[in-house]
């Protein structure tokens, strides 16, 4: 009997692209879910590049329904794979408060979960893939699928950035490595280790793919038009209850206003010039909505308060320095001022303008605490950390996740005594390097935003078969590596159990 994958597609061309190239290496049947706006739809329909077996197009069995829900239908999906479905829909960016075109009742979030819940139970008790292709799990109906998967114990395939250079590499679970082997560690102190972040840190490529995404002014103004010209989807994707052109153009104006007046709030107000001779923890802000948040740390997704929390539990000749990250301006307008507000009503918190170095900052701060790579970073510069995502480098010995509120205290009184040594990091960075591929992943999703989406302004775009073809052809060097990877991945699962 032939071997199944299944593939999750959206707007990330990526795992099509490698689709293409791993049909011509694998015989094994391909099964797509595609999750995807009105216009890509039509080529997914009418495309010929991939033989996929069958595909859902997952929009088209989620309807608007009013009817009562099955509650035991969900209890069920609860016990039989081991969710907690309020956890993760409450969660959700598209049922929060962070949608700001419509408000969701109970029992339209039900009847939603119900839907794509018994689509996902008859994909998967239909093709019972040996395995699911995806790249990271950033939304929460993606996250549920992936969920379902793992609990059924389908191999999982999920293409991660290394925060190492170039490198990437594949594995069950979102930033954690499949495979925990003794390594040699090479490097011997902690100066060898601060050349090779700084030679290789991930953050310096972020910035780049920020300032050439949507930078485009001609781009941006040809988005706009075809936006404004444009079907609009509201109707038929839940994701777009509430929006219309109108809405979404006014929005789009007043977004940019507030994020200028903003950052003119944060220009003004936050210290940029920082006296370092007192003692201090840094606290290293995520980007909201973020999905190192809303899944990875379910319970502790304010950080206002979390913060608040953290500045009561610090030794009392402690400050709380709190940087803002410098990706919540271009990509989400800065956060409300009224938060900056409330946080420097707290005497012992000092807000830290966004352009000040991490570097200097990790150099010289006692502590850091946060849900993302910062953590990581600290370690480079002998600081140990306190993390409240779950997340692959938690496993140092340095790095203290939080598991309550309650312990904070205690916790970081034994995280500000604790050492970290040279030899943890180095081991942890062949480990990381051992099981990594060189993919600039980054890069990649430039190249595809460039030649399909107006350089990121606009997703619901129509694709031709020529276009994606020339795009394969011109990526094919980078493409082949990813597929190799992935048979190779695919070759140790049939070697090993775990």
């Amino acid at each position: 009997m032939s071997e199944k994958i299944l593939f999750w597609l959206d707007a990330d061309i990526t795992s099509f692209c490698l689709s293409y190239y791993l049909q011509k290496k694998l015989d094994i049947d391909f099964y797509a879910i595609i999750d995807v706006t009105n216009k890509p739809k039509d080529f997914f329909k009418k495309q010929s590049l991939v033989k996929f077996k069958k595909s859902w197009f997952y929009h088209d069995h989620i309807k608007k329904n009013s009817t009562l829900t099955n509650l035991k239908y969900l209890e069920s999906i609860e016990k039989k794979y081991g969710i907690d479905l309020w956890q993760i829909v409450c969660n959700d960016r598209i049922f929060n408060h962070y949608n700001e075109y419509h408000i969701f009742t109970r029992d339209e979030i039900l009847s939603i979960l119900e839907q794509e819940c018994r689509l996902y139970e008859q994909i998967l008790n239909d093709t019972k893939p040996d395995y699911f292709i995806t790249p990271e799990n950033t939304f929460r109906h993606h996250h549920l699928l992936y969920s379902m998967c793992k609990s059924k114990g389908i191999k999982i395939l999920m293409l991660n950035i290394a925060n190492i250079g170039e490198l990437c590499y594949l594995s069950q679970k979102r930033h954690h490595l499949d495979k925990i082997e003794t390594t040699t560690p090479k490097h011997n102190d902690f100066s060898e280790l601060q050349q090779y972040l700084k030679n290789f840190t991930i953050s310096k490529k972020h910035k780049k793919f920020l300032e050439n995404l949507q930078s485009s002014k001609i781009d941006l103004l040809q988005a706009t038009i075809k936006f404004l010209t444009k079907n609009s989807p509201k109707n038929s994707h839940y994701t777009y209850f509430g929006r219309s052109r109108f809405k979404v153009l006014i929005k789009e104006i007043i977004y940019r206003l507030k994020r200028k007046y903003r950052k003119s709030f944060i220009d003004k107000n936050f210290i940029s010039k920082i006296n370092f001779n007192s003692k201090f923890v840094y606290f290293s802000m995520q980007t909201e909505p973020e999905r190192s948040l809303l899944i990875d740390a379910p319970f502790y997704t304010n950080q206002i308060e979390m913060i608040k929390n953290i500045a009561k539990s610090l030794p009392i000749e402690y400050k709380l320095y709190v940087k803002e990250h410098p990706n919540q301006g271009p990509l989400r307008g800065w956060r409300k001022i009224s938060e900056y507000k409330e946080l420097m009503e707290i005497p012992n918190i000092l807000l830290i303008h966004p352009s000040v170095s991490v570097e200097e900052l990790l150099k010289l701060c006692s502590l850091v605490v946060s849900a993302g790579t910062t953590c990581f970073e600290a370690g480079f510069y002998s600081k140990p950390s306190i993390t409240f995502a779950d997340l692959g480098y938690s496993n140092l010995p340095h790095v203290f996740k939080i598991n309550s509120l309650e312990e904070l205290p205690s916790l970081i009184r034994s995280a500000l005594t604790t050492q970290v040594h040279v030899s943890d990091m180095s081991s942890y960075l062949s480990l990381i390097e051992k099981n990594s591929f060189e993919f600039d992943y980054l890069n990649f999703i430039l190249n595809y935003q460039n030649s399909f989406y107006y350089g990121g302004n606009l997703v619901d775009v129509e694709i031709s078969e020529d276009k994606m073809y020339n795009f394969l052809l011109e990526n094919e060097s980078s493409l082949e590596t990813l597929a190799n990877a992935h048979i190779e991945k695919i070759n140790y699962f049939k070697h090993n159990n775990d």
